[in-house]
């Protein structure tokens, strides 16, 4: 698919071809749903939330699936719900906070798409995240120190993400602009490599 300008953003879009998924992995909080929603517009693509569709397929709330089936069995569940959704056509594809840190999920995205990960410092992860409590893993204790755990147990592999986008404190289309510039830059280095999986570097943008 060749996305093109569509007069509202510049030309940003202009002469991009997208024939895999994008997915968008990083903490709750950090934009993944707001920002792929823009994006999956500017682009012309669907957009879909992977927990949207766990719930669909589960018939319940996330929340309702950690607190009668256990994280373990969400998790299943997730990677079945990822797995399908990256076998269709190309889309704009928000996951959950966890979904990256499974490693078969891991190896789909890189076999099946290109990540970007939504970097987010803690101070904005800690504003944005306030007074919602549909986020299980939030509460169990003081959100920031456990946002502030997660960080450190899960940014090392949200480093392995093609595209690097820092979240930016701002109107969501600053940070859409720097994941198009990154996925510009990206798909100009790899060409057909990033069709056929060989994938030897990471863009940054935003930092």
């Amino acid at each position: 698919m060749i996305a093109e300008d569509n007069g509202n953003g510049g030309n940003e879009t202009a002469a991009l071809e997208i024939d895999r998924s994008l997915v968008l992995v990083g903490l709750m909080g950090a934009g993944k749903s707001c920002i792929g929603r823009k994006l999956a517009q500017k682009l012309g693509l669907p957009f879909v939330d992977a927990d949207n569709e766990i719930e669909k397929a589960a018939g319940c709330s996330i929340a309702d699936i950690f607190e009668t089936r256990g994280e373990e069995e969400f998790r299943e569940g997730e990677r079945r719900v990822i797995a399908r959704l990256l076998d269709g056509p190309p889309i704009v594809l928000a996951t959950g906070g966890g979904a990256f840190m499974d490693p078969h999920t891991r190896e789909k995205v890189k076999e099946c798409g290109i990540s970007i990960w939504l970097r987010a410092d803690l101070d904005l992860l800690v504003r944005r995240t306030a007074k919602r409590n549909h986020r299980p893993l939030l509460n169990k204790g003081n959100p920031r120190q456990i946002l502030r755990n997660l960080i450190q147990k899960r940014y090392p592999t949200y480093n392995e993400a093609e595209i690097v986008v820092d979240s930016q404190n701002g109107p969501p289309e600053e940070t859409v602009k720097l994941a198009l510039e990154g996925l510009k830059s990206y798909l100009e280095r790899h060409g057909d490599s990033a069709r056929t999986g060989h994938k030897d570097a990471r863009f940054e943008v935003g930092s």
